[in-house]
């Protein structure tokens, strides 16, 4: 007996995000993915060093890895489209969870409790806290996105970035951790490798 779900998660590179603008650099649903796992990764410590907070940080990224499976199946909705208005968002929802059920499905039986709770999580308050900060997480690889765009010369980007940007500081007021990161790891984003390095 053979399985498909892990193939089938190999397909996110395939997966082209931000499809109704026009972008310098594609994105892939793997890299986007890869950045939202180590921000919500670094939300956490910065929780737990900062602010005195006991978040699983290796729960974080893990929920980071999986949190756009689902676009495997249904592709990547733009965000206007996606947040018309309260019906569509909804009937959205319904469509994402019926793709990580069909995910799931292709998981041996005895395998596909430890995945479902990976995509649908508990009850707990850190576990709903945790998603919070994967959900900060996945609009600050947004806004990175954006000013990678607009420092290409991409106008395009321009007004999506202020307004990720303004919803990015709406969650700073909501959690600590991600005006730490706002203030203290944003800025590089956009310098040469040089600059970077501290060399030249």
């Amino acid at each position: 007996m053979t399985y498909n779900f892990f193939a089938t998660l190999s397909r996110m590179k395939y997966i082209e995000r931000w499809a109704l603008m026009r972008n310098a650099r594609e994105e892939t649903l793997s890299e986007h993915t890869l950045d939202v796992a180590m921000i919500a990764h670094a939300l956490c410590v910065i929780g737990n060093k900062r602010f005195g907070k006991s978040l699983n940080a290796d729960r974080a990224a893990l929920i980071g890895l999986y949190h756009d499976a689902s676009e495997i199946i249904t592709g990547d909705m733009p965000t206007p489209v996606k947040y018309y208005n309260d019906d569509l968002r909804d009937a959205y929802k319904e469509v994402e969870r019926a793709a990580e059920q069909r995910l799931l499905k292709q998981l041996p039986e005895d395998l596909q409790d430890v995945y479902g709770e990976i995509f649908e999580g508990d009850s707990s308050e850190e576990d709903s806290y945790m998603r919070r900060l994967v959900k900060a997480a996945d609009k600050l690889s947004a806004l990175i996105k954006c000013m990678e765009e607009t420092g290409a010369g991409n106008g395009e980007f321009r007004t999506a970035q202020a307004s990720t940007l303004r919803a990015v500081e709406k969650l700073a007021w909501e959690m600590p951790e991600v005006k730490v990161f706002l203030e203290e790891f944003l800025p590089p984003y956009g310098s040469t490798l040089d600059e970077l390095l501290g060399r030249g």
